[in-house]
């Protein structure tokens, strides 16, 4: 196994648990966490799609794109850190409402 299919894999097993932590985790400081873990999987899909092969240089445009990303990131992570936290004064409880389907009459 290569270099590059051990990042590939890496990247797609952090994708997958970040969306199962969105998905199933009711608490909104665990989605933000699972968030962060999807765009770290994401990040590292893009520096192994940037690699040419032993003795080339990576292609730089990936990079330029991660690093964007990155402060993108960051900036949406403090956002949401103050939603949640509005969230959690308003409600006083910092999860999301799991309703009960209705019957149907």
């Amino acid at each position: 196994m290569s270099t590059m299919h051990l990042y590939l894999g890496t990247a797609v097993l952090l994708f997958v648990l970040g969306l199962y932590g969105v998905l199933i985790r009711p608490h909104l400081l665990r989605k933000m966490t699972a968030l962060n873990v999807m765009s770290s999987g994401l990040f590292l899909l893009f520096v192994a799609i940037a690699y040419r092969g032993a003795g080339e240089p990576a292609d730089p445009v990936p990079h330029a794109m991660v690093l964007t990303g990155i402060v993108i990131s960051v900036s949406a992570t403090a956002y949401g850190l103050l939603l949640i936290r509005r969230v959690l004064e308003t409600t006083g409880r910092a999860e999301l409402p799991i309703e009960e389907p209705k019957p149907n009459a």
